[in-house]
């Protein structure tokens, strides 16, 4: 099955080996994305509300640069470092998703990349 890969100068550039998003199929994966300043590349100031609003803005560059938008997620992952967080990723979340929401997991973990408080993926359709 061909792969076609998705980007945008409105993100920050990976700082690993992978795609910001890839096609396969009707289905579009897109890579875990944290609180990136796409003019900078370092993690935005602020708790986790400031870096899921930086994730969702990046999310949906990534979504827009493959012809894409909120409307066709149909699976978010979020990780968490601190479960005393979710809260204030809900609330970010709940402005970004209407009914019927994507089906979603919420994982904690011990550290993430760049020292993020939080990161998020999505599946698309």
């Amino acid at each position: 099955m061909p792969r076609d890969v998705y980007t945008t100068d409105r993100i920050a550039p990976p700082v690993g080996p992978f795609s910001p998003a890839v096609r396969a199929g009707e289905i579009l994966y897109l890579s875990g994305q944290v609180a990136q300043d796409p003019s900078t590349g370092k993690l935005v100031d602020g708790g986790v509300d400031a870096q899921a609003s930086q994730i969702f803005r990046n999310i949906a560059a990534v979504l827009e640069a493959a012809g894409r938008g909120f409307d066709d997620v149909v699976r978010v992952g979020v990780y968490l470092r601190d479960m005393a967080d979710f809260k204030a990723m809900n609330a970010v979340y709940e402005r970004h998703f209407a009914r019927p929401y994507p089906a979603r997991t919420v994982i904690s973990v011990a550290g993430l990349p760049l020292g993020a408080a939080i990161e998020i993926d999505v599946v698309a359709r």
